[in-house]
């Protein structure tokens, strides 16, 4: 797997990772994971991917912002195809960035001579936002566990967007009356909601 380059985002512990494609006049190869290479990486070395999910959404959709304890999920998220605007929103009680939301856009072009994932660590709530019909894929540190999983609704009031540039803000919340939206995610409870939730210590700075 031969590693471009590895930047962290308005957030330090958000890391997306850009590795490359090989391109000739019939496509191209690329290897998506090399244990030996991610062990040379100081934030992956001693993470264990066990469980590897894909999910494709349409234009428009919303999922998010998802998060689980016991056992913790961390992800490891690309583009498959399409375009996306992935969302990583602090939940870290007493973070000085707590209920501020970053977002990067993640797309995959066939003639593109790279691919990039995007690192979301524990404390962080996760969402996406399609901006075309799109295949996502994630690998995960834990196994899915859905008695131990809660959310933050993506339509919450609360969330501070300070940190997303302005272009990319407002486009979000301009599709939210047509977004469209599960009711579990809409569901999911606000920031204020979340710091009187007594499983809110589970995510402590």
């Amino acid at each position: 797997m031969k590693i471009f380059g590895i930047k962290s985002l308005v957030f330090p512990e958000i890391k997306v990772i850009k590795f490359a494609r090989f391109l000739d006049n019939r496509g191209y190869f690329t290897e998506l994971y090399k244990r030996s290479d991610f062990q040379q990486v100081d934030f992956l070395k001693d993470k264990e991917f066990v469980q590897n999910n894909e999910s494709y959404s349409k234009k428009g959709v919303i999922r998010g912002l998802h998060f689980q304890w016991n056992p913790y999920q961390e992800k490891l998220i690309r583009t498959v195809r399409g375009s996306m605007i992935d969302l990583f929103l602090d939940i870290r009680i007493g973070s000085p960035t707590f209920g501020k939301i970053g977002a990067y856009k993640l797309e995959s072009k066939n003639e593109n001579d790279f691919s990039e994932w995007i690192w979301i660590p524990v404390g962080f709530a996760h969402g996406l936002f399609l901006l075309e019909d799109s295949t996502i894929e994630y690998y995960c540190t834990s196994e899915y566990s859905p008695k131990t999983e809660a959310s933050i609704s993506p339509t919450a009031p609360d969330i501070d967007w300070s940190l997303v540039d302005k272009n990319t803000a407002d486009q979000y919340r301009q599709s939210l009356p047509t977004a469209n939206i599960s009711e579990k995610d809409k569901e999911g409870i606000t920031l204020a909601q979340w710091t009187k939730d007594p499983r809110s210590q589970f995510y402590k700075y």
